[in-house]
């Protein structure tokens, strides 16, 4: 059920004069769910607190001891999975409330509502109403604004590379690709020129017998990463599904940055494996968990029965469950053994060779159970010596071009943070939600461009063409865009608060943190020496004059009457605007998806006034697109339509 008491809404509820005493409120939401306890509690001799096992689970413990005001004894008790074995350990095991973790907990809270409570009227007063800031949030957002940067700013490279199709004498296909790739048109057509009156023949064979190893068994981080890769699930849709799985009692504890196996896990997946597929399948590892604090919980994500491989009340659940008892039971297999071939092939009117690889499992160890990420079958090269002659089936050079920068997935962004040190297992999926929540960045799937591609081809007997084909290239699936909004407040945050979106802080603060769940550090010290600085900037950034900070860009004239052109935040978001803010006359237009304050050009400012625009009659009446506080809509007859966001104003007919 969640947190029972938290700060209040409406206002600090810290006493920053009293060493950041938090104010807890209970609302009228979880004030029902505690009617029932009371109930439970007048009837009871002892109290056991079986809430999760990490910091927020121990939080919750203490919150539910204040709340109830609970006299009797009481202790704590904690368990990685609902199973009779791991209750009954526990029961057999309590413990006191451990007072570190819930202090490592108030001070993630209290640290947060603080930045929070205190940025956000910044933000509010110098950009725009309504805005919110956060010490985790921000520092996500930043990443997404500096990869969309670092692609606007990329320019792709183009390259040949030549791949061909020979056969043995005995008939049998080998590909190949050529060892070098050519930077212009000219040495890649030459090339072909050349292969087309050359002879083939095998020069080298190497083969040599390669492993590889299972990945360790799952922590919150690399389950979402996976489950977003191998399913398509999102951040938020994994961990709910991972909860029902871990009431259900199938999974251990789904929060957790470990990658250790208990030893009765480990002997009991060695036993699951060495009776379902032999001895020599077994293999059993103990991992290393890389980061020094992995408090949240004990053991990695596993299946709390190794011999089942479904579980899970529906096909999403089963399957996230089947990838997770994957995982695990992998983790503790055998390699698998490859043999690996590579033979070159010389081309005797050039310097370069075409090489070309294959490999056959000849042991399959944890692949038996995980798989394998190959898009194909393994390739298998016909037997080949040195001396062979081959002949050229076709060739073929294609103008490549180099790819920018990847933009964030969900799991892409959640594997950054954790590998700057930022967040902890509970933070990633609500942070993910809390930046699209909040409109600083969107979750989106965005068609690609045309571009034209020059190829040459080679064919027997020596014939080469060249022509051009069109194809597609940038297309974007459920990837990360921030907004233009994402770049005004980042670009505000960075130049007066570096010190609170700085990477190396944000990760340094969880650092301290796990400090305090060590029993290492007082939390309100802890506190008090981040806010006497930050308090003091935030007063120094609230005297500013707002002019400072406009994020108004011009553009240039527009034609028609010589008025400034420029693009800025507006009250309902980004536009751009012909005159200036006193001028009665001055005209808004709206941005379109995709296009920034910081890169539209005067020529897409001067296209966007071009609404509203007629499209002609139907059923005698005229049909026009225009702009509104909304977004583009289509205008007919007095009923307004709204067009959806994926597609142009600009380009719509009137069929």
């Amino acid at each position: 059920m969640g947190h029972i008491r938290d700060l209040p809404a409406s206002k600090l509820g810290i006493d920053v004069e009293n060493k950041f005493m938090p104010e807890y409120v209970v609302d009228k939401q979880n004030a029902e769910k505690l009617k029932p306890l009371r109930k439970l509690l007048k009837e009871a001799d002892e109290v056991l607190l079986a809430t999760d096992e990490d910091r927020e689970g121990e939080a919750i413990s203490w919150h539910l001891v204040e709340a109830l005001k609970i006299k009797k004894p009481y202790q704590r008790i904690v368990f990685n999975e609902i199973t009779k074995t791991a209750i009954k350990k526990a029961v057999e095991n309590p413990r006191p409330v451990d007072i570190h973790l819930v202090n490592a907990q108030q001070a993630r809270r209290v640290l947060d509502r603080l930045v929070g409570f205190e940025l956000s009227p910044v933000l509010w007063k110098k950009i725009s109403r309504g805005l919110s800031a956060g010490r985790v949030q921000s520092v996500a957002v930043r990443l997404v604004v500096e990869r969309e940067r670092e692609i606007d700013a990329f320019t792709a490279v183009e390259s040949y590379r030549v791949t061909g199709s020979f056969t043995t004498t005995k008939g049998e296909e080998v590909k190949a690709e050529l060892s070098t790739r050519f930077d212009n048109y000219e040495d890649a057509k030459q090339c072909m020129d050349d292969c087309a009156i050359s002879a083939y023949k095998v020069e080298k064979v190497e083969k040599k017998d390669g492993k590889k190893s299972p990945g360790a068994p799952f922590t919150t981080s690399t389950l979402q990463q996976e489950a977003s890769r191998k399913l398509g699930y999102s951040v938020s849709q994994t961990m709910r599904l991972a909860q029902k799985l871990y009431e259900g009692g199938f999974i251990t504890y789904m929060r957790t940055d470990s990658v250790h196996l208990s030893d009765d896990a480990l002997q009991g997946i060695a036993s699951y494996v060495e009776k379902q597929f032999g001895k020599e399948f077994v293999e059993t590892r103990k991992y290393k968990t890389k980061s020094s604090n992995a408090q949240e919980a004990h053991e990695a994500i596993r299946p709390t029965k190794y011999s089942k491989e479904t579980a899970g009340a529906d096909d999403q659940q089963k399957r996230l469950y089947n990838l997770i008892w994957k995982r695990a039971i992998a983790s503790q297999m055998a390699e698998a053994v490859l043999a690996r071939t590579t033979a070159q092939i010389s081309i005797s009117k050039r310097k370069e060779i075409f090489v070309a690889k294959g490999e056959v499992i000849m042991f399959e160890g944890f692949m038996k159970v995980y798989g394998t990420d190959q898009k194909a079958d393994a390739v298998i090269l016909p037997a080949m010596t040195e001396g062979d002659v081959l002949e050229y089936s076709n060739l073929l050079a294609k103008q490549m071009f180099s790819k920018h920068p990847p933009r964030y997935t969900e799991a892409a962004l959640v594997k950054k943070l954790e590998e700057l040190g930022i967040g902890r297992p509970s933070t990633y999926a609500p942070t993910i939600s809390t930046v699209q929540h909040r409109g600083y960045v969107e979750k989106d799937t965005r068609d690609g461009e045309q571009r034209e591609t020059r190829v040459v081809t080679l064919e027997r007997p020596g014939k080469v063409m060249e022509s051009t084909i069109t194809e597609g290239y940038g297309a974007e699936k459920n990837k990360l865009f921030p907004t233009n909004m994402a770049m005004v407040v980042n670009d505000f945050l960075v130049k007066y608060f570096p010190d609170v979106i700085d990477y190396g802080f944000t990760a340094a603060v969880e650092k301290e943190f796990d400090s305090i769940a060590n029993g290492k550090k007082e939390w309100n010290a802890m506190i008090g020496e981040f806010y006497t600085g930050f308090h003091s900037k935030v007063e120094e950034v609230s005297g500013i004059d707002r002019k400072e900070v406009s994020n108004d860009r011009v553009l240039g004239e527009d034609p028609k009457t010589g008025k400034v052109i420029k693009a800025r935040m507006g009250r309902f978001g980004p536009i751009v605007q012909i005159g200036e803010t006193e001028d009665e006359d001055k005209k808004f237009a709206g941005l379109e998806v995709g296009q920034f304050i910081e890169t539209i050009t005067l020529e897409e400012a001067l296209a966007l006034f071009k609404f509203p625009r007629s499209l002609g009659n139907y059923e005698d009446k005229e049909v026009t697109i225009g702009k509104g506080r909304f977004g583009p809509y289509v205008k007919h007859d007095s009923k307004f339509v709204s067009i959806p966001k994926e597609v142009s104003p600009l380009g719509i007919t009137l069929e």
